[in-house]
């Protein structure tokens, strides 16, 4: 069977809802404008749907040069080369990153939206933040996702999980920049070099699932049932694991519909 590329994703905003793409454009840090900003506590300390699952109900679309930000009905347009030249080093787990604010009027929005004091901050550019991979003893530059620049999925591996459930969930759980139709679930683990249109990438390791995937991204409900499933057929070590994390070895663009080649 040809596996080919199903799904596109991007979520410009950490935590937020993602954005189904027909074409992404992918950059060495990431997608681009994937996982480019994401929101701080008064600590700057970085948010995610792990203590505020209604992030989830967060919409967002990028178009005519913004970033529209929708929740409850409310809209708000943020111009996508919007920052100040206030300068904020901050952490996205054991990585620093070094981010900028976007505005004030940003933040007040989105404080009020969640009733707690947040602020929106951008990542300074595409060197602002590097993460170390132990496996292949490198340093690679990653956006402000909680760790690689692209979280790669097949299908079968949704669907052999979903067999196990009484009530199936999205893929759009796991939170995946591509997603590729298998055969064989979990097959995306065993991938080493992969292109796709002009695009290449490395499998960097398979990827360790956190509470995130409890949530459900259309409620912001949780639900237990399919980590605890997971935990049962996918742990290794102290990780339960689905999809896998890569990096972009050769900058290109990647169309749904695409072949998704290891090589």
């Amino acid at each position: 069977m040809k596996m080919i590329v199903k799904e596109l994703l991007i979520y410009p905003v950490k935590s937020m809802g993602g954005i189904s793409m027909m074409t992404a454009k992918a950059l060495k840090a990431g997608f681009e404008h994937d996982r480019r900003w994401m929101l701080i506590d008064s600590e700057n300390k970085f948010i995610t749907q792990r203590q505020v699952p209604e992030l989830a109900l967060f919409k967002t679309d990028i178009g005519d040069g913004h970033l529209t930000l929708t929740f409850k009905g409310e809209s708000f347009n943020i111009e996508l080369d919007k920052s100040s030249s206030e300068v904020i080093y901050t952490q996205v787990w054991d990585d620093e990153a070094a981010t900028i604010t976007v505005s004030p009027k940003a933040d007040e929005w989105l404080s009020d939206a969640l009733r707690m004091k947040t602020r929106l901050v951008k990542l300074r550019d595409e060197q602002s933040r590097s993460h170390h991979n132990k496996n292949h003893d490198l340093l690679l530059p990653v956006s402000l996702a909680d760790g690689y620049p692209y979280l790669v999925a097949g299908t079968s591996s949704l669907e052999h999980l979903n067999n196990k459930l009484d009530e199936s969930i999205d893929m759009n759980r796991f939170r995946p920049n591509i997603v590729v139709v298998t055969e064989v679930p979990h097959g995306e683990d065993t991938w080493q070099s992969c292109k796709s249109g002009t695009a290449e990438f490395l499998n960097m390791k398979p990827c360790g699932r956190c509470t995130m995937i409890t949530i459900d991204q259309e409620t912001a409900n949780i639900n237990n049932t399919p980590l605890k499933t997971l935990n049962q057929y996918r742990k290794v070590g102290n990780s339960v694991l689905f999809g896998t994390n890569m990096m972009c070895t050769k900058e290109g663009v990647v169309t749904v519909g695409d072949a998704f080649i290891p090589v």
